[in-house]
């Protein structure tokens, strides 16, 4: 299986707060780390106590530095004395003696036996860290692992709904069958007489576009960037392959509608009210209301379901 990317500190898991509780807890002057994003590797990407940015971003990887040590070991490691410590290597010496630390301790946040990232604390005199320092970061890290196991529990159940949904509507684009000619499309005036010149039943169509606007909608809730990625791409799939099926040239050109737009009409397809798709979506009401006129005006609709039809027609929606 692919592994699952953790969120950073913009996301679910607020590194940034529990660094200062371990900064509190653990009576340290300075406290950073970060997590990683898929791969062993892993970038510094919250500081609290420090007085440079000479931390922010560095690369650690396994092997090098405390950091990278820990990444290895997987356990916490503290050293008394950084730059001259040979327990450890020294390519990040620069960056360390910019910001003047010393005394350093750096602990693993694991979760399902792999290292997603690593939590510093540190003194700027060379002195030997604590119970009280090492007990902090200990806790701290397993805040961490806590919050990351939540979310992983919650991306895995909702990329198993996403395969679900897809099966699902894989096998109901299967059951619709449609082969019209291009001069059927042409003639085409709404819904229901684009789903009787193709000879299917209407409620087959009916529970493809649910499991397409399921799909949608389940695709804003996934944290991770690529799996988002691929649940949206095959929706689009989805929509292009069962619907505006005329040729090229029949369907309207220069149609680029925004990922919320085609969101936002894909639940007013299904017959909700603006307030619905807002609660649907996550957004509010007004801005389901903007996102609708906008579509609208890009496809050359006059009304809601006028625009339903040309995205369908567009290959926007099935």
């Amino acid at each position: 299986m692919r592994e699952v990317a953790v969120a950073g500190s913009d996301g679910v898991v607020d590194v940034r707060s529990t660094l200062q509780r371990m900064r509190r807890r653990g009576g340290l002057p300075v406290a950073f780390g970060g997590l990683s994003s898929g791969s062993r590797q892993f970038r510094i990407s919250e500081l609290t106590g420090t007085t440079t940015n000479s931390l922010r971003d560095l690369a650690i990887t396994p092997g090098n530095g405390l950091g990278g040590k820990v990444l290895t070991m997987s356990r916490p490691i503290s050293v008394a004395d950084y730059p001259t410590s040979r327990a450890i290597s020294h390519e990040y010496d620069a960056a360390v003696g910019a910001e003047g630390l010393r005394s350093m301790l750096a602990v693993p946040v694991v979760v399902r036996g792999q290292v997603r990232g690593v939590l510093y604390g540190a003194l700027r005199q060379p002195l030997l860290l604590g119970d009280r320092a090492l007990s902090a970061a200990v806790e701290a890290a397993r805040e961490l692992e806590r919050a990351l196991e939540r979310e992983l529990a919650q991306e895995l159940a909702a990329r198993d709904e996403a395969r679900r949904l897809l099966a699902e509507a894989r096998q109901r684009r299967q059951r619709a069958r449609w082969a019209p000619t291009a001069g059927s499309v042409e003639s085409l005036a709404s819904v229901e007489s684009l789903e009787s010149v193709a000879g299917t039943d209407p409620a087959v169509w009916e529970e493809v576009r649910e499991a397409h606007g399921d799909l949608r909608a389940l695709a804003h809730r996934v944290p991770d960037p690529q799996l988002r990625a691929e649940i949206l791409t095959a929706c689009g799939r989805l929509a292009r392959a069962t619907s505006g099926r005329g040729r090229e040239r029949d369907r309207p050109h220069g149609v680029d509608l925004s990922p919320r737009e085609v969101d936002v009409l894909a639940c007013v397809a299904s017959g909700a009210t603006n307030s619905a798709a807002a609660e649907r979506l996550g957004l509010r009401p007004e801005t389901v209301k903007s996102y609708l006129r906008s579509s609208m005006r890009k496809l050359g609709a006059r009304t809601r379901l006028h625009a339903v039809v040309e995205a369908r027609r567009a290959g926007l929606l099935p």
